[in-house]
């Protein structure tokens, strides 16, 4: 992978319904909580769905040198209709922000560890809905960015 970049990067957690989105600090160390935006399951084939349109916005806002998509594996390690449609989402949101590259990462229990920390600070029932998808993306993101340091 050579060298890491500075700049900031962006965690996305894809949920059916809702995006959790993550940023980092320009030195890839903490990964923060930034937004959830709405899946835009309704936009037409060939416009760009509203949700990656705000990502795109995002990654030119904070000057995104690189967007780390979670990528729902199984326990076993298989990629089964989640993992197709992450794919997809990735694949779609890279169009929109080339040449800004786009990563896949390894997500298997983000939503779980996201939902047991917030639980653990008292955060349950509607106020936790809000935010686990931040959360998630939090920790896809932040898994990402220790993975690359131990790598250095």
């Amino acid at each position: 992978m050579g060298e890491f970049v500075r700049g900031t990067r962006l965690g996305v957690d894809v949920g059916q319904v809702r995006v959790g989105v993550a940023l980092s600090d320009p030195d890839g160390i903490l990964a923060t909580p930034l937004a959830t935006l709405s899946r835009d399951l309704n936009a037409e084939v060939d416009a760009i769905p509203s949700d990656i349109f705000e990502l795109a916005r995002l990654v030119d806002a904070y000057q995104t040198v690189e967007v780390v998509v979670g990528l729902p594996v199984t326990l076993a390690g298989k990629e089964g209709p989640a993992a197709v449609q992450a794919r997809a989402y990735a694949e779609r949101l890279s169009r929109a922000i080339a040449p800004v590259p786009v990563r896949l990462a390894d997500e298997r229990m983000s939503t779980v560890a996201a939902t047991r920390r917030l639980a653990e600070r008292g955060v349950r029932g509607k106020r936790q809905r809000a935010v686990v998808d931040q959360a998630a993306a939090v920790e896809i993101l932040q898994g990402w960015l220790d993975a690359q340091r131990r790598r250095a």
